[in-house]
């Protein structure tokens, strides 16, 4: 079916040996209900494997129910969810994240941003993992000090950091640092909330390959060996955004993208904190 995921599923391997999907369906600001319902079952028809949900969503009950309603075994799709850092205990939160969800455990579960500063809630994290309430665990919005910092006193690394990743945030610097510490840097809002999709560059790329600029820039993603997660509550922008995986970009089209940078290379997750 032509907007399907590759049948191989796209994965990378974390440092603690899980497989995380390259391609995700992320949720955030999808309202609980049929909208999210509808969007995971959709987008697990279609072949994605990775949810991507948070206790700040509010929908973590929407995703569960679109699991079920989709039919695909638990087993075969990663779901990640993220400890709201305003609550005070990680094992508690997640406990509750399980309930809500309706599954045993999770795949990921992410610090969803390091207020308070960096290290207090990891022991709890590691808990978590401990009793496997969750299979790996790690980090989103944490600059290459902040994670300097974590993994100072960590006893289990994090193996993941979810930041937000495109050609025009190309934040080299936090890239290079993660990966050498053996940490999978994982893009959200790859299309800049939709904004990135109107540019001038990747328009005249998608025109070249017949790809629409969405594609373009989620497959920079994917040549650049950064998984992402993309969200839409559309099933035909589903199928769209998923067909990332049948064609390449040329060295001279990601040099064209890469030039879009703003953010100088920074090792920086945001250039404005919310927290």
């Amino acid at each position: 079916m032509r907007g399907a995921v590759a049948a191989d599923r796209n994965e990378t391997t974390l440092a603690d040996g899980a497989q995380l999907p390259l391609l995700g369906l992320g949720v955030w600001q999808v309202p609980k209900g049929r909208e999210c319902v509808d969007a995971v079952r959709w987008a697990l028809e279609l072949g994605y494997r990775h949810i991507d949900t948070a206790q700040a969503y509010g929908n973590e009950e929407s995703v569960g129910q679109g699991l079920r309603e989709s039919g695909v075994p638990r087993d075969q799709v990663f779901i990640t969810t993220k400890f709201h850092p305003a609550r005070k205990d990680p094992v508690a939160e997640l406990e509750g994240s399980l309930q809500r969800l309706g599954v045993e455990r999770v795949d990921l579960y992410v610090v969803h941003w390091p207020k308070g500063g960096p290290t207090w809630a990891w022991p709890g994290m590691e808990r978590a993992r401990e009793l496997d309430h969750t299979r790996s665990i790690g980090v989103s919005n944490f600059d290459v000090g902040e994670l300097q910092q974590l993994l100072a006193t960590a006893s289990i690394a994090p193996v993941v950091n979810q930041a937000q990743f495109s050609p025009y945030e190309y934040r080299k610097g936090l890239l290079d640092a993660c990966r050498g510490e053996r940490i999978v840097l994982e893009a959200y809002s790859p299309l800049g909330h939709g904004r990135h999709i109107g540019s001038k560059t990747a328009t005249g790329i998608a025109q070249r390959l017949g790809r629409t600029p969405a594609q373009v820039l989620l497959r920079w993603c994917i040549a650049r060996d950064v998984p992402l997660i993309a969200k839409s509550t559309h099933r035909d922008r589903l199928a769209e955004n998923a067909q990332i995986f049948d064609f390449t970009l040329s060295k001279a089209d990601m040099a064209e993208l890469d030039a879009l940078d703003r953010t100088g290379g920074t090792q920086r997750a945001l250039e404005r904190k919310w927290w």
